[in-house]
C-alpha cells in the first residue's frame, strides 16, 4: 500500500517563518528605539536568531515551557530582569508587527491543490496549538488539514519518534503510509525517517552541503517535486532538483 497521507511541519515549509520574523523583529526593534546599541539593523537580527533558537532549543529539551522560552528570549536579548508580565508586553508587541508580514510560500498553495483529491492532509509542529491553530487560520488553509498537532500540547517533540508516531495515531495509519515534509535536515528530515515515514526534507535554498542520501530523507528544492515523489496521478509538479 502506497503513501495515504502527507503530515506537514509549518515555519518554514508552509509558511515563511524566517522572513517574516526578519521583518517584524526589524519594525519591532526600530519602533521601540532599540538600534542604537548596534552597528547594523543586521547585527541585532542575528542576535535575536541566536536568542531564538537558544531558547528553543531549552523547549525542546523539556527545560522551559512554550510560555517561557518567549519570555526568556526577550529577557535575554535585552539583557534585563524582567517580570512575566514585563516580557509578555514586550513580546506581544514584537507579534504585531511580526504577523503584519505572514505568508505562504508560492509553492504551497498549488501543491495543497495538486493532492487534495489523492492524499491526506495533517499538521505536526514542534510549536504550540494555539499558535499554528490561529496562523493556519489567518493564512487560508487550515481547513486543509484533518489534525494539527503540536508538541506543547503533546508533550514530545520532533525529533523524537513518538511526535511523529502521534501524527500518523491521528491519521489512524501505520508510519509507512504517512510522508512527513519539513525544512530542518535533522528534526525533520532524519527524525520522520527513522520513524518509519517517507521522509520528505525541503531545502529551498540549497543551504546545506549534506548528501540527501544521509538518514533517508528525500531532498528537494521545490514542494512542486512532491507529487512526483508520492506517485500522485497529477499534472503539476516538476523533476527533482537534487539528483
Amino acid at each position: 500500500m502506497g503513501i495515504r497521507a502527507v503530515v506537514w511541519d509549518v515555519d518554514d515549509t508552509l509558511f515563511d517563518y524566517t522572513t517574516a520574523d526578519r521583518a517584524g523583529m526589524r519594525e519591532h526593534l526600530l519602533a521601540e528605539g532599540l538600534l542604537d546599541g548596534y552597528d547594523s539593523v543586521e547585527q541585532a537580527l542575528v542576535r535575536w536568531r541566536r536568542v531564538t533558537d537558544a531558547q528553543w532549543a531549552r523547549f525542546s529539551a523539556g527545560e522551559a515551557t512554550f510560555e517561557g522560552q518567549r519570555r526568556d528570549r526577550v529577557r535575554v536579548f535585552l539583557g534585563e530582569e524582567l517580570t512575566d508580565t514585563e516580557a509578555d508586553a514586550w513580546f506581544q508587541r514584537y507579534i504585531r508587527h511580526y504577523e503584519a508580514a505572514w505568508a505562504l510560500f508560492p509553492d504551497v498553495l498549488p501543491v495543497l491543490d495538486a493532492l487534495a483529491a489523492s492524499h491526506r492532509h495533517a499538521v505536526l509542529s514542534n510549536s504550540s496549538l494555539t499558535v499554528q491553530d490561529r496562523k493556519l487560520r489567518v493564512l487560508g488553509v487550515h481547513d486543509r488539514f484533518e489534525a494539527i498537532l503540536c508538541a506543547a500540547e503533546l508533550g514530545v517533540s520532533k525529533p523524537e519518534a513518538g511526535a511523529f508516531h502521534a501524527a500518523c495515531a491521528a491519521l489512524e495509519l501505520a508510519p509507512h503510509q504517512v510522508a512527513y515534509v519539513g525544512d530542518h535536515p535533522e528534526i525533520d528530515g532524519q527524525g520522520a525517517a527513522e520513524a518509519g515515514l517517507l521522509s520528505v526534507w525541503i531545502d529551498r535554498d540549497g543551504a546545506y552541503t549534506r548528501d540527501d542520501a544521509l538518514g533517508g530523507p528525500h531532498r528537494i528544492a521545490s514542494l512542486a517535486e512532491l507529487p512526483a515523489l508520492l506517485g500522485a496521478d497529477t499534472r503539476f509538479g516538476a523533476p527533482s532538483t537534487f539528483r
